[in-house]
């Protein structure tokens, strides 16, 4: 039995009221700002999984960040690689399913653990260079909220050797080079990026931002052709 109501909203009446109320009152308290409907929709879910209104502010956006990663949704099973599994434990799999997309991450895996330890790097770079041995990253949309290193290593994959992927989240929280690894990110004009400004980031964030991504694709035609729409639990 197909749902009711978007997969990409809560499963129950009670679940999308109270998410309903919070974005109202996110609008509400939120004040002034630049972001543009599609852009505020990213920012307004970060606020909500946050609560942190800083997010109206130091949200940044590449000015295809949004039409690149709806792009990329809509063309249905595109690979979206994480920095860390939490990323993954993050989204909704129904979500991820209605638009065909292939979720990757490999810092746990031991052939990443060897590399870095024989290349003395950490095992966020070398998660990257496994990705694109494997031919995941053009075209993939990148979630990146623990490691500034695994940042640091795409953009010079990206500048280096052509990588492209079809939209870098990019949101590395801490307090070593992931302010600076974020800003290199914003410099970058070959690929589109979403990024926060400063210290502050994290996976939840960037679940948050593919969250509302997949919302958007969903109510901006719907989802990937050739996707089966999936039917959520009550």
């Amino acid at each position: 039995m197909l749902p009711s109501h978007p997969v990409t909203e809560q499963n129950t009446l009670a679940g999308r009221t109270i998410e309903q109320a919070s974005f109202a009152i996110i609008d509400a308290e939120a004040g002034p700002h630049s972001y543009d409907p599609e852009e505020w929709a990213v920012v307004r879910r970060m606020i909500h999984a946050s609560a942190d209104f800083e997010m109206n502010g130091l949200t940044v956006f590449h000015p295809q960040a949004v039409t690149a990663g709806l792009a990329a949704l809509r063309q249905g099973g595109q690979p979206l690689v994480a920095d860390v599994g939490m990323i993954l434990a993050g989204l909704a799999s129904t979500r991820l399913q209605r638009f065909g997309v292939r979720p990757h991450q490999f810092i746990a895996d031991t052939d990443v653990s060897d590399a870095a330890q024989t290349a003395g790097t950490t095992r966020a770079v070398q998660a990257m260079r496994k990705a694109q041995r494997l031919g995941l990253l053009d075209g993939a949309i990148i979630g990146i909220g623990n490691a500034p290193t695994a940042l640091i290593e795409l953009l010079r994959l990206i500048e280096e050797e052509g990588v492209r992927p079809a939209l870098v989240i990019g949101m590395p929280v801490g307090f070593v080079a992931a302010a600076e690894s974020k800003a290199l990110l914003a410099a970058v004009s070959l690929v589109p990026w979403i990024t926060v400004q400063g210290r502050k980031g994290g996976s939840t964030l960037v679940v948050a931002a593919i969250h509302a991504l997949l919302a958007l694709a969903e109510s901006d035609g719907g989802a990937a052709s050739g996707t089966q729409p999936t039917a959520s639990p009550s």
